[in-house]
């Protein structure tokens, strides 16, 4: 009955109870959720959250139906719902700056986009993957034709090497616990080979129609959200442990020293946490559209909101 309520925006006081759908796995990307949870700030708010994991769904169809309030997603699959007429809107950057990146063994010899030619790029086959791809190697004068892609590659640490020479990385999750088992790796950084490919992943996602009808809900919510990573970004030691104990069969090792990583990483240079700039959803919009990734121009201004979360 909550989620048939919502889906039909009839839910205005309602929100005591909603839900966010993740993205993916639960992972450090997630942990100020989690610290929210734990530590009561939903409570604070009057506000009980499930967090749940999308399982067979997808969490952007999931959101945009009214089955899931809030999501975890990522801005390029904002641009693209919308682009299709779906009205998915943005309400905070988790991670300020995007941190992911090429990452191959030190041994392959890759130290630029131009050396991925000849070689094996493990791919995750997300619909803009090959296009990124095609920009950071031709930039630098390669061949992307030259490039063995390979389809289905999800696991870094059990292909490296063996199925892939080089893989697209989070740096705050496999690029750490290489480090930390003393594989010695050349990483990329995507936002050092193309300022564009500086964007937001992962953001957190409402709909319109949800928005709409939920806004003291909604900055209730994002103010408890707000303050868990605000608890990351001051006490990482602590918050991995509350990740840790909702989420008990992660890699002890690596949430602790992702959560080291990207305690300096959610905020970052911003005026705030979640804070979204103007700049880098239009860049990022108009390059889809010159790669026809998405079919026909959108409303940027629309994609994405910082009045929830403004000081």
């Amino acid at each position: 009955m909550l989620l048939l309520l919502s889906a039909c925006g009839k839910s205005k006081n309602a929100g005591d109870k909603l839900s966010v759908t993740l993205d993916w796995t639960p992972n450090t990307n997630h942990t100020g959720l989690y610290v929210a949870q734990e530590l009561g700030y939903f409570a604070e708010e009057g506000l009980v959250v499930d967090i749940q994991q999308p399982g067979q769904g997808i969490t952007d169809q999931i959101v945009a139906t009214g089955k899931s309030e809030f999501g975890v997603s990522y801005q390029e699959n904002v641009i693209r719902a919308r682009s299709e007429g779906i009205p998915l809107q943005s309400i905070a950057a988790v991670i300020q700056h995007n941190t992911s990146g090429f990452a191959s063994l030190k041994e392959a010899g890759i130290n630029s986009p131009k050396d991925f030619e000849g070689k094996r790029y493990g791919s995750w086959d997300s619909p803009s993957e090959l296009a990124i791809l095609t920009n950071v190697v031709e930039g630098v004068g390669g061949d992307i034709s030259k490039v063995d892609v390979i389809s289905g590659v999800y696991d870094f640490f059990s292909t490296i090497g063996k199925d892939a020479d080089v893989e697209w990385i989070y740096y705050g999750w496999d690029g750490v616990l290489a480090e930390h088992r003393g594989i010695e790796l050349n990483y990329l950084p995507l936002k050092d080979l193309n300022p564009v490919f500086d964007y937001y992943t992962p953001v957190i996602i409402s709909s319109e129609d949800y928005l709409r009808d939920n806004p003291e809900t909604t900055a209730k919510f994002l103010a408890a959200v707000k303050r868990g990573y605000e608890f990351c970004i001051k006490e990482p030691a602590k918050a991995s442990e509350i990740l840790l104990k909702h989420v008990p069969e992660l890699n002890t090792d690596q949430v602790r020293l992702s959560m080291n990583y990207l305690a300096d990483q959610y905020q970052a240079d911003a005026k705030y946490w979640g804070y979204q700039s103007s700049d880098v959803w239009f860049g990022f919009a108009k390059w889809m559209s010159d790669e026809k990734l998405i079919s026909k121009s959108i409303n940027v201004d629309k994609a994405f909101t910082n009045k929830y979360l403004m000081p």
